[in-house]
């Protein structure tokens, strides 16, 4: 009878031992969160600086946690950048479970958001409360990922605190590798949702040609 984890509770060391995964630093490994981006629209930025003044707002009402993430700011990004129009749609607590090769071990677990294309993960998208560090996010998305029935293809993924922002790129080949973007935050001067939205709908620009 396999032992079962909860995706939550995995660290980096578990996947860097159990997936042999490693972190790639070459930036020619995760061009697509810096190179030939997408200009936003003035109404993309008028609706994006709505969502900041938003988040800025709620901070004076603590504690935030992640459904009121989820629908201040993910869900509004999500709709700006077309995430629910087709070819793309949106899923919501999607279970997932990883069959360790040894058969003792069976992680289990829920993304918070997904978005698929053709049955192509496009995006995992984790949400954590405003007092967690990005960093607390990184294994639990990167287990996601991992989950990924579609080796062919990279995985992408977002991790948000609210506002905090970092983007994740992991691709299954005979070793598992993976890559993250800069951190874009909110307390930053001017209005960083609007790096945020230009890369989210690079990677959707990316996955339609791929795909």
């Amino acid at each position: 009878m396999p032992q079962t984890l909860q995706a939550k509770d995995i660290d980096l060391r578990y996947l860097i031992d159990n997936f042999g995964l490693q972190l790639v630093q070459d930036d020619l490994f995760f061009p697509e969160w810096q190179e030939n981006l997408p200009e936003i629209t003035d109404l993309d930025k008028q609706l994006l600086d709505k969502v900041k003044a938003g988040y800025l707002n709620l901070l004076n009402y603590p504690p935030l946690l992640e459904d009121a993430i989820r629908m201040a700011i993910l869900d509004p990004l999500l709709f700006i950048g077309d995430f629910y129009l087709a070819p793309f749609y949106v899923k919501s607590e999607e279970p997932i479970e990883i069959n360790l090769e040894d058969k003792e071990n069976l992680i289990k677990g829920k993304i918070d958001t997904l978005v698929l294309k053709d049955q192509f993960w496009v995006m995992v998208i984790e949400s954590k409360r405003a007092s967690f560090s990005i960093e607390a996010g990184l294994p639990q998305i990167l287990t996601y990922m991992l989950a990924n029935p579609h080796s062919g293809q990279p995985s992408f993924g977002m991790i948000t605190t609210g506002g905090s922002f970092i983007f994740i790129k992991l691709v299954k080949n005979a070793i598992a590798q993976y890559a993250t973007s800069n951190i874009f935050d909110l307390r930053n001067r001017g209005n960083e949702l609007y790096s945020v939205l230009s890369i989210l709908k690079k990677l959707s620009q990316s996955v339609m040609f791929d795909c």
